[in-house]
């Protein structure tokens, strides 16, 4: 039966538990906000299982100082969002993370394995999905959650176990872990996008300065919707990114008019955005990567080439070949010719060269 904590010297005791393997997780809402709220941290130390509740009045010191040790291997599936979860409680992070996801396409289990097929896989075990959309923000939570949510930790071990051993035959260790350590390098510092216009190909026809607004009004709204705590779309959807920046309101009521159903466009955020697309664009923000046009026949024809080097060489290394390279990257690479950072390390070993090549014969 797992443990429920939400007093400090409970959570010290539990922490005092010996062991570098920790299976983690965590339960969050991110209904109407920008940020997670962490609601639950399920853990699990050689076989005893925690719940542990943040929404009480405890003290997390002891927990980040384990979980941001090095030496300990914090054992999670599908982790990114659960970092996101975590931010607040562990700001540097976790010491080495094991994601069990990656770590499961390595093995030729496939991509993107969720956790309830992963543990049947490994475990035989069929997990049940009824809590998966529960409100974990309710206190108390109910026994059927309580059961979920230990049943999330509780198999992580054997899963370690099991998959270890299969990286290691397959000479994928060292990939997984770069992987691993890439994911946490990436929560550690999570940078808002330098050229978010750049997906939005609707807008490549545009003059130089329309897009300049839109770089402008994107911008604009990551801003504001980290501030206030609010999803993207309840401050501006992309259409109306797109028609506010290509043809700005000419008052703040044809503003409100033509931003009706926007839960967050109102009040200050709705004078901040007038004034915003009112302001002439300076000539410092005409320095900009521009929006790519539309795929022609020959991106595509290059795209497609590009990915059939992809998929044999995911066809030699028998993982699966979003795994190794995605379209998204290939695109980046086609309209930029420099090399993506995301493709560093043990896949820019694999592909670099081929796909250099070529992009080189056209």
């Amino acid at each position: 039966m797992a443990a429920w904590i939400d007093r400090t010297e409970n959570l010290l005791d539990f922490n005092r538990r010996p062991g570098q393997l920790i299976g983690l997780d965590t339960e969050f809402m991110r209904t109407d906000s920008f940020a997670p709220k962490l609601a639950l941290i399920q853990m699990e130390i050689e076989g005893e299982v925690a719940l542990i509740d943040p929404l009480g009045a405890i003290d997390m010191e002891s927990l980040a100082s384990r979980l941001g040790d090095a030496n300990t291997v914090s054992i999670m599936h599908s982790a990114s969002e659960d970092l996101d979860a975590l931010d607040p409680i562990l700001p540097q992070g976790l010491g080495t993370l094991y994601d069990t996801q990656i770590a499961a396409a390595f093995a030729g289990l496939g991509a993107g394995l969720g956790y309830q097929k992963l543990v049947l896989a490994v475990c035989d075990v069929d997990l049940p999905k009824g809590e998966t959309r529960s409100d974990w923000l309710r206190r108390p939570l109910s026994p059927q959650q309580l059961e979920y949510a230990a049943q999330d930790v509780i198999h992580l071990p054997a899963i370690h176990a099991d998959l270890t051993a299969r990286l290691a035959e397959r000479g994928f260790t060292a990939w997984h872990a770069e992987d691993c350590a890439r994911m946490l390098e990436r929560a550690r510092n999570r940078e808002i996008d330098p050229q978010p216009q750049t997906g939005y190909r609707g807008a490549s026809g545009w003059t130089r300065e329309q897009q300049a607004m839109l770089r402008r009004v994107l911008f604009w709204r990551e801003a504001t919707a980290r501030r206030i705590d609010k999803p993207r779309p309840w401050i501006l959807d992309d259409p109306r990114i797109l028609d506010f920046s290509s043809n700005p309101p000419g008052s703040v009521e044809e503003l409100a008019e033509r931003g009706r159903g926007l839960r967050a466009l109102r009040g200050e955020q709705r004078t901040e955005l007038f004034e915003l697309l009112q302001q002439p664009v300076a000539a410092e923000e005409l320095e900009f990567d521009p929006v790519p046009p539309s795929a022609d026949g020959e991106e595509r024809r290059m795209i497609k080439a590009l990915k059939e080097i992809v998929v044999g060489k995911a066809e030699e290394l028998q993982i699966p070949e979003g795994l190794l390279c995605s379209r998204r990257h290939l695109e980046s690479l086609y309209l930029s010719r420099r090399w993506p950072a995301t493709l560093e390390g043990w896949r820019k070993a694999v592909l670099h060269d081929a796909l250099m090549a070529r992009l080189d014969e056209g």
